[in-house]
């Protein structure tokens, strides 16, 4: 997307909730949610439905009025402030565009509401940097809907707002366009220089776009960070299964040698760092991705550093394309899901096979008996196994 100077190519402003909460009756449904997005950058709300996700938005926005808490844009308390009366646009899942009017009406609408003289000016702007200058004359029902997201991208950004808002904006869009857009978005934010705040279920789509990310469950922030530290280091059991897919092996800290804790997992020892685990002593769940084991036909050698486990049967593979999905099998250990880049040579289900992974990609969070299992890998294994 070629670069280019605007009118509305201005900087946004630090979005500050300090101890927000909402309360409906019977639940509360954000609860003392504290963050704070600094101007220019972007930032993910990412979490399942019901998370409370939605209603943070809808309170940024002033659509809806905190229990209790702040809400600061640019410094200001903006918690009491009617939803026109703030900075900020909002960007939705439907578009939302008047289907009577053309694309480069839809873009100046607001404009002119405001009595801004270059409206029209300023909307082929916005529709040059979405891409979309040369269908300015088409009405929505013309284009396609990756199309008709960018014009309500470009609607908008047109109106300078401090803090830009996205409400699930991808989630009617097939997944090439999905993942199409996402590029779009994260370099039109990149251009213009605004404050994006996006609220989504997607893990992938919050990993790809977003500086921070903010992972949200029960009306609670669980963890927020840059995106390759939650995944690589995440510090709860909710985190661990949401963002991306996890094996997870609950057992106890044996003993500490060096940097190195010994978890007792059944009849098996499993090793984690120190440094890469938030409990050091007593019950512990251990992680590692199933990207990162391998899977061999031999029993590998020995090494302190690293953890094998086996021999375990493969009972299902499911080809991806770029990669293998295995389900193994390992007695002593819950049924443990592999993902293998794809090299020609796939494990066939029956096969006796070996688990492996290096002590530096597993990671230890605090014991939790509860579990989100939508996105845990181990789901489908404990599945298939019990077939």
């Amino acid at each position: 997307m070629a670069k280019q100077q605007s009118d509305f190519a201005t900087g946004g402003a630090d979005l500050e909730l300090v101890g927000v909460t909402k309360q409906f009756p019977g639940f509360t449904a954000v609860d003392n949610v504290s963050f704070t997005v600094p101007a220019g950058s972007f930032f993910a709300l990412l979490g399942p439905s019901g998370c409370g996700k939605t209603t943070t938005l809808r309170l940024i926005s002033g659509l809806e009025e905190p229990t209790a808490g702040k809400i600061l844009l640019g410094g200001k308390d903006v918690s009491n402030i009617k939803p026109h009366n703030r900075p900020t646009n909002t960007v939705f899942q439907s578009y939302a565009l008047f289907p009577h009017m053309s694309v480069l009406e839809n873009v100046a609408f607001g404009l002119k509401q405001r009595g801004v003289k270059d409206a029209i000016r300023l909307a082929h702007e916005a529709l040059q940097l979405v891409e979309l200058d040369h269908a300015s004359d088409r009405k929505p029902t013309q284009l396609s809907g990756g199309q008709q997201q960018r014009v309500a991208l470009a609607r908008a950004v047109v109106n300078r707002p401090a803090l830009l808002l996205l409400d699930e904006p991808l989630g009617a869009l097939d997944l090439k366009l999905r993942r199409q857009m996402q590029i779009e978005l994260k370099a039109i934010q990149s251009e213009v220089g605004l404050t994006f705040l996006h609220v989504t279920h997607d893990q992938e789509e919050a990993m790809t776009m977003a500086d921070t990310v903010a992972v949200m469950n029960k009306g609670r922030i669980e963890q927020m960070g840059p995106p390759a530290e939650l995944y690589e280091l995440p510090a709860t059991r909710f985190v661990a299964t949401f963002l991306g897919q996890s094996n997870l092996f609950d057992g106890v800290v044996a003993k500490t040698n060096g940097n190195t804790l010994s978890v007792t997992v059944g009849n098996r020892t499993i090793d984690v760092l120190a440094s890469r685990s938030k409990v050091t002593s007593g019950q512990i769940t251990v992680g590692v991705r199933p990207e990162k084991i391998a899977i061999s036909r031999k029993e590998p050698a020995v090494s302190s550093s690293r953890t094998v486990l086996g021999p375990g049967t493969v009972v299902d593979t499911s080809f991806t394309g770029v990669s293998t999905q295995y389900v193994v099998n390992v007695p002593g250990v819950r049924p443990m899901a592999v993902f293998e880049q794809n090299d020609g040579d796939i494990v066939v289900a029956g096969s006796t096979v070996w688990l492996s992974w290096a002590t530096e990609f597993a990671f230890g969070i605090p014991f939790d008996t509860e579990e989100f299992v939508e996105s845990d890998a181990s789901t489908r294994a404990l599945a298939v196994a019990k077939q």
